[in-house]
């Protein structure tokens, strides 16, 4: 439903050339919901003859064990069975997802409720899923009800209504139970990304399993070469200080200067951005092509599920709480200029700002 922009289009051209695969953004008339998206655009989907699809929410990060999923769905059931991912969770924050009942012996899901008020289980719903043309039949009797539906109400405006289908509520809900749906079950990584801050734990994440599976593509002390703590990502074409300090947990685009005696830790700078001499970049985003000063100090505070609980998540926090703004990550938005010796503090700064002094749990406009 989002109007494609410069930035998406050339994303998608990027990608194309460098997976070797067609990629089309298809855009709703409106916002039909998870099921109603797909359902709309169902010939489109169908049109290159597939025998099984992947449906991905798009805020979500992991480490997408779509292959164990599509050998899983070709163990279990019949060949018309539909796969949810799923991960556990901790019995108090499962509440904020969708919670499955599963048979221990097949993973067959026997109950499935959205958000629930009380505790259901811990086996949480994790945005991704595998389905056969099989689903639209499903999803259409969905429609074809609303449709009904409607027709009772003199007051709707009719078939758009109809189209607004969401699979977790209208779909799994009722497929449950009836020997169509089953659950993968993950140990590996997952979690939520609701919020701009959530994106330093997703890349986390990341960089902790390319440690495993990709260590040629993290950065290593070398002679002559920046301080490296734990997990660091460099863009080849970054300038980094040999006296710069990174890590543990840091990313670093195209095109990056980092200057003498930086440090930076739990951060993510984006391409062409610019960290001057001496500065101290905690627990942030930095957005593109913005610039901080020499010897600023630019810090957040993370919001990372608790370390003691391995089933524990992150949790959204709200922007505000009590009338005030919640610490959390600081953003800095692209273009924004941090003058030199100041300290910006649990803040978000909207793109194409300078700033002219120091400034702590603000939201910059």
């Amino acid at each position: 439903f989002y109007q494609p922009h410069e930035a998406l289009s050339r994303f998608l051209v990027s990608a194309q050339q460098e997976f070797k695969i067609p990629i089309r953004y298809l855009q709703e008339y409106a916002a039909l919901g998870t099921g109603g998206g797909i359902y709309h655009f169902r010939d489109q989907i169908l049109s290159g003859g597939a025998e099984a699809f992947f449906v991905l929410n798009a805020d979500v990060c992991s480490e997408f064990p779509l292959q164990e999923m599509l050998a899983f769905q070709q163990r279990h059931g019949d060949a018309d069975s539909f796969v949810i991912l799923g991960t556990t969770a901790n019995r108090t924050q499962a509440l904020n997802y969708g919670c499955i009942v599963a048979n221990t012996d097949t993973q067959e899901v026997q109950h499935y409720v959205e958000k629930p008020s009380t505790f259901v289980s811990e086996i949480i719903n994790c945005g991704i899923y595998l389905f056969t043309p099989a689903i639209f039949q499903y999803i259409g009797e969905v429609f074809q009800r609303n449709q009904q539906e409607l027709v009772l109400e003199e007051s709707s405006n009719g078939w758009q209504r109809a189209e607004v289908i969401r699979l977790e509520q209208d779909v799994f809900t009722a497929l449950a139970g009836k020997g169509k749906l089953y659950v993968y079950k993950t140990d590996g990584f997952w979690s939520q990304i609701k919020s701009a801050g959530s994106a330093i734990y997703a890349s986390r994440l990341y960089l902790n399993q390319y440690s495993k599976t990709h260590p040629e593509r993290l950065a290593q002390n070398k002679p002559g070469g920046p301080i490296i703590r734990g997990n660091v990502y460099i863009h080849p074409t970054a300038s980094i200080d040999s006296s710069a300090v990174l890590g543990p947990n840091v990313s670093i685009g195209e095109g990056v200067t980092v200057g003498a005696g930086v440090r930076l830790r739990e951060s993510i700078v984006l391409h062409g951005a610019s960290l001057h001499d001496h500065t101290c970049v905690l627990n942030t985003i930095v957005g593109w092509d913005s610039t901080i000063g020499r010897w600023a100090r630019v810090e957040g505070t993370p919001s990372d599920p608790n370390p003691n609980d391995p089933y524990a998540k992150i949790d959204s926090e709200t922007l505000f709480r009590d009338g005030r703004l919640t610490p959390s990550i600081t953003i800095l938005g692209c273009s924004v200029t941090i003058p030199a010796e100041v300290v910006i503090l649990n803040s978000i700064v909207l793109p194409h700002k300078e700033l002219s002094r120091s400034y702590k749990n603000q939201i910059i406009l």
